[in-house]
């Protein structure tokens, strides 16, 4: 089914997993208040305001998912989905530099991206076992 989360794995597991959460996180005052650069990028994807505030809701789905052991692999998922259109932004329409940000955010999302995939990775034993339930249901 899977491997279970021990020592090293799940301290690993735990330092990514807060990594994203923390990143996610600075980004939500941005969105939720509007702030001029949100604004900018997704009025740019012609996506101002609902994709902003959407986007926002499932990146705060996914930092509490990822701080909840028992959820921290969707949570992972989640935040794979939401900073895989993120990165197709940037590579397709915002650019890698953002209104002068030296690619910091694109940056930022390539991390997200990374640590999320590890996530999964050490967590795929939890995958497993919650697709095995959900089959079961």
């Amino acid at each position: 089914m899977g491997p279970i989360l021990t020592g090293g794995a799940r301290r690993a597991s735990w330092l990514l997993q807060v990594g994203v959460a923390a990143i996610l996180a600075q980004t939500l005052f941005f969105k939720f208040t509007a702030a001029p650069e949100s604004v900018y990028i997704f009025s740019t994807l012609g996506l101002e305001p609902w994709g902003r505030i959407g986007s926002g809701v499932a990146e705060l789905v996914a930092v509490v998912l990822l701080l909840v052991p028992a959820t921290a692999a969707l949570g992972a998922l989640l935040a794979l989905g939401v900073i895989a259109g993120a990165l197709g932004a940037h590579l397709t329409r915002l650019g890698i530099e953002v209104q002068g940000d030296g690619g910091l955010l694109f940056a930022l999302a390539v991390a997200v991206f990374a640590a999320s995939l590890a996530i999964l990775w050490l967590r795929r034993g939890d995958l497993a076992r919650l697709a095995s339930r959900l089959r079961r249901a």
